[in-house]
């Protein structure tokens, strides 16, 4: 499949009348828009109001329970595990972590690995070692370069641990491992969180740049910046669920279905980031 670093498009999303109902109440309910593709699309509400879980549904990690969405050609909730496969996750509290231990250099060769035995075809794996290494080269520093991370400019280049990385070079960091899978799709959870006002203007910059290059972008923020297609989780929210981290899933939903056999374990797709 090739992707955004290689010039394909976007896939257009849709919603009607969606919504995600658990145990607690409704994450959110009544979601409906459309969008191109390469577009843009701010998940725009508070802390709470069930930005990450609209995010999720929309990259097939959660089963909406209401209503309908289409990203591409395939539709949710029924094709969970086609939404997976065009899609990925750039930083997810609760889902796709850093692990604060790993450096960048093991960050990118772990997820390059993930990808060559899940994201790709199995007969891929059987073209010779050197092939396929340089190619996971070449896909790694394709990404590196998307994201805008130069690793050389960091205290210890790729042997920086994340610990030691300032939150926009980790933001750029999950962004970079989410496109070495070629999406055509991105999701990025809390886009304006901590950030300055340069470094915010930085963020949007990065996922706008992602989005000419083709790529539809999907970003869960306080603040839609300017040209975003906005869409508000607040105004149609029934219940409050008391639960101030939208990553801690409070409607009791999972991240993946027993009865989608499609794929296996949510980590090779989304990655550990």
């Amino acid at each position: 499949m090739d992707g955004p670093t290689d010039g394909a498009r976007g896939a257009a999303v849709t919603a009607e009348e969606f919504g995600l109902e658990g145990p607690r109440g409704w994450a959110f309910r009544g979601i409906g828009f459309e969008a191109e593709p390469g577009s843009l699309i701010a998940l725009e509400g508070p802390s709470g109001s069930g930005r990450t879980c609209l995010l999720l549904a929309l990259t097939g990690r959660m089963r909406a329970t209401e209503g309908h969405a289409s990203v591409g050609r395939f539709r949710l909730p029924g094709q969970l595990a086609a939404v997976r496969r065009i899609s990925g996750l750039g930083p997810v509290p609760g889902v796709t972590d850093l692990d604060p231990a790993l450096t960048v250099a093991e960050h990118l060769h772990e997820r390059a690995l993930l990808e060559r035995r899940f994201g790709g075809p199995l007969r891929g794996l059987l073209r010779p070692r050197a092939e396929r290494a340089a190619e996971t080269r070449l896909r790694v520093e394709a990404a590196l370069a998307a994201a805008g991370l130069d690793v050389e400019s960091l205290p210890k280049g790729r042997r920086t641990s994340v610990r030691d990385l300032e939150r926009l070079e980790a933001l750029r960091l999950s962004v970079a491992l989410a496109l070495i899978g070629r999406p055509r799709v991105l999701g990025v959870d809390d886009t304006d969180l901590k950030l300055s006002d340069a470094e915010r203007a930085e963020a949007w910059g990065l996922l706008k740049s992602l989005t000419e290059r083709g790529t539809t972008v999907l970003a869960v923020c306080s603040e839609a910046p300017e040209g975003a297609v906005v869409v508000r989780t607040d105004t149609t929210r029934l219940t409050d669920t008391s639960h101030p981290n939208d990553t801690s899933h409070p409607t009791g939903a999972t991240l993946r279905t027993d009865d989608d056999k499609e794929t296996a374990d949510a980590l090779p797709e989304t990655g550990r980031a």
